[in-house]
């Protein structure tokens, strides 16, 4: 790559970033101000659109009762919360550390501040609804956090902006689909509303950087993100759902997660919500080769 070319991205990157400052300041949310924490839930109305619950549509389900099944909608949003936490963190975490090596004085820089910013206040936006509706943090399983402390140390690059992507994308579009649901919870539909709008900069923000960073990698980086991306999304998608939702209603969890994991409704539904992040990571040149089992198992690809 040139000289001058390394400098025209650099300049974009500016470019970016300053419009993505400017939006920022003038489109933003405090939940703690934002949002009427104290408003009564509505009967009747749901957590989470029922044909996408992972139990949607088999045998287990047509053995529900209709407020179990808006039971089992609740804490599987809490669980899809919770887990967002945990890789919003993870992303906080990444994004520490570019700041920590590039110039503090660049655009480039302050939004990055500006994003960890908005993330702490997705993070506890995510933990007062948990609160809010009685449902415990499940996040994800104590093995895949104590696996995921090496990302940081692996994740760098193109990978470690795609596989954070995945987390963020894949709840942007289970998002998008909520917030003009009616028949959900209007606290559901706020907090939604809230993560989509200032979740947009920060995928346009991520996707300069890995196309970016893909087009100078070599054939071996290359197939090493490609890897990494899909290991680190396999465990995203594995994690929306903690099996332990389902002993809240009474099933047994273990019994319960097998049923959801052959479950082709359900199946279908973690390949629409990936659909779109899926499309961009292979014109980006992080799907392909020895990689594609693991996408299928993960339900990203057919």
């Amino acid at each position: 790559m040139s000289r001058a070319t390394q400098v025209a991205k650099v300049a974009d990157r500016e470019k970016t970033a300053g419009r993505l400052l400017k939006s920022s300041a003038d489109k933003f949310y405090d939940p703690l101000i934002d949002i009427d924490w104290d408003a009564p839930t509505t009967d009747g109305l749901h957590y989470h659109p029922e044909h996408r619950i992972s139990l949607y549509g088999t045998e287990l389900w047509d053995r529900m009762t209709p407020e179990q099944r808006i039971e089992l909608g609740k804490h599987e949003i809490a669980s899809i919360a919770s887990t967002g936490i945990f890789f919003e963190v993870l992303l906080m975490q990444m994004l520490l550390k570019q700041v920590y090596r590039h110039d503090p004085t660049t655009d480039h820089v302050h939004y990055m501040l500006a994003e960890i910013a908005d993330e702490c206040r997705h993070s506890t936006m995510f933990g007062k609804a948990c609160k809010r509706f009685g449902a415990p943090a499940y996040g994800p399983r104590p093995w895949v956090k104590q696996l995921a402390k090496v990302l940081p140390a692996l994740s760098r690059g193109p990978s470690a902006y795609a596989a954070i992507l995945v987390a963020e994308e894949v709840l942007d579009r289970m998002q998008r689909e909520h917030m003009a649901d009616e028949t959900l919870q209007p606290l559901i539909r706020m907090v939604n509303r809230i993560h989509v709008l200032e979740e947009a900069r920060h995928v346009t923000f991520a996707r300069q950087e890995v196309v970016q960073a893909m087009s100078q990698a070599g054939f071996l980086a290359k197939n090493y993100h490609r890897a990494l991306t899909a290991v680190v999304s396999y465990f995203v998608m594995l994690s929306l759902v903690n099996p332990r939702v389902y002993a809240a209603v009474g099933l047994d969890p273990r019994k319960a997660r097998k049923v959801a994991r052959n479950n082709p409704h359900f199946r279908a539904t973690l390949h629409y919500w990936g659909e779109r992040i899926m499309k961009f990571l292979d014109e980006a040149d992080l799907v392909g080769g020895p990689t594609m089992p693991l996408w299928r198992v993960a339900g990203l690809v057919k």
